[in-house]
């Protein structure tokens, strides 16, 4: 029988090239242990857009808030938590409704804006321009900003690239030249690669002329048709409108209602947590995992809107959708109203510390014993499982559920070791030499 042992002598061609190989990886998908994904993205039209908008919709949020929300066990009653998880969630959420109550905006020039005559979109886009400038000098913009334009579609490719134009060369004139930080353009109702083709393009010319630095702009895709989904040969369209994108790519956001309706369902039955949306989002998540590309859901569309008892619905329905999200892996989703931001972080930050406990005993006890499969209580942890655990941490403490301090004493790890965002990393520096 041949040998069939690999010769010593090719062990190091071996690694070396894997060594090379999972470089590779990591330059093209950087881990930017700074970044921190927005729990959310509020929407509103760019003819209602002022620089201080953030600040305005926090304080609808606060006051609606304590109108129908007034303390803890009102908080408790309402999204039937526990008590005591309820008497830590509700001053964390009246801070940061106070503090920083908008994550990310986008000024929709789409839906939320409608079909206008040209010289009034070209009238707001300049002055939606001149807003951001504004905030952008005052401090008032949220820490993650941009527009959503028109589709590409043959019908308005025109009229969208004629507002990504004046409202991108409006803003550098008003703030010399710079753009915000975390700024993006929303491209939405895509049927083609082509379109994706044409924004990277429009991207590329208007760095140009304008003097900016290569790969500036960046953009996200709305994956709200079924030829997002899937291509006309049948496969996976994804793959290929990131390509497309030439890497300018940042994150995908799914629209729950043009999806739907394009699979023909009916109104009565359009829900973020309809089957056939669970089955997109799941062709996202495989498509795109690993590419460092941001997942976002949709809209919950019913508004907490009137009376206590409506109120109250409202947020039952949107909380159960945003855990909804979250259990699946969808940790961004949209708000279209500021009476939504209540339930919004009551979701995230219940779903985040009402699980803390088991987690931190689950993660200190596999960091104590390098990784190797150990049993918690009744609970059997692998490696990929560390993993999970560690993202648990930093999304918590991200999104404000946890502070930094609670959650290197809970995980027992550095920040440094958090935000470095890689369990086998932890691992290997803590090993003994």
């Amino acid at each position: 029988m041949a040998d069939t042992t690999i010769p010593d002598k090719s062990l190091p061609a071996i690694l070396d090239a894997l060594d090379k190989a999972n470089v590779g990886v990591a330059e093209q998908f950087p881990g930017d242990s700074s970044a921190r994904q927005p729990v959310h993205v509020v929407y509103g039209g760019a003819h209602l857009f002022t620089a201080d908008a953030a600040q305005k919709l926090g304080g609808v949020a606060l006051r609606t808030l304590h109108d129908h929300a007034p303390d803890a066990a009102a908080l408790a009653a309402i999204f039937a938590l526990d008590g005591k998880l309820a008497q830590r969630i509700y001053p964390r959420i009246v801070d940061k409704l106070t503090r920083e109550p908008v994550e990310d905006f986008r000024i929709d020039f789409e839906d939320g804006f409608g079909s206008r005559p040209d010289d009034e979109e070209d009238e707001h886009a300049r002055r939606t321009a001149a807003e951001v400038a504004i905030g952008m000098r005052e401090g008032t913009l949220p820490s993650s900003i941009g527009i959503r334009i028109k589709p590409l579609n043959e019908e308005l490719k025109r009229r969208s690239l004629r507002t990504f134009d004046l409202f991108l060369t409006t803003l550098l004139d008003k703030s010399g030249g710079a753009l915000p930080a975390n700024f993006v353009v929303t491209l939405p109702k895509i049927t083609a690669p082509e379109q994706v083709t044409a924004l990277a393009s429009a991207c590329d010319a208007f760095e140009y002329w304008r003097d900016i630095a290569g790969l500036r702009l960046k953009f996200e895709l709305m994956i709200e048709t079924t030829q997002s989904v899937f291509a006309a040969d049948g496969r996976v369209a994804l793959p290929q409108l990131i390509a497309e994108g030439r890497g300018r790519i940042v994150a995908a956001h799914f629209g729950t209602y043009d999806y739907t309706a394009a699979c023909s369902i009916t109104a009565a039955h359009q829900d973020m947590a309809h089957p056939s949306c669970d089955f997109a989002k799941h062709v996202m998540q495989v498509a795109l995992a690993g590419t460092g590309i941001w997942l976002s859901d949709g809209a919950t569309n019913v508004m907490p809107i009137g009376s206590r008892d409506v109120v109250h619905r409202a947020w039952r329905m949107h909380a159960a959708h945003v855990r909804h999200s979250l259990v699946t892996g969808f940790y961004q989703g949209w708000d279209l109203h500021p009476a939504q931001l209540p339930s919004r972080y009551a979701a995230v930050y219940a779903f985040f510390l009402e699980g803390l406990d088991a987690a931190s005993e689950r993660l200190k006890n596999f960091v104590q014993k390098a990784a190797q499969a150990t049993l918690v209580g009744d609970v059997f942890d692998d490696a990929a499982t560390g993993q999970g655990l560690l993202n648990y941490f930093l999304r918590a403490m991200n999104c404000g559920a946890i502070t930094e301090d609670e959650a290197t004493e809970r995980s027992g790890l550095t920040v440094e070791e958090l935000r470095g965002r890689s369990f086998v990393k932890i691992l290997h520096l803590r090993r003994p030499a």
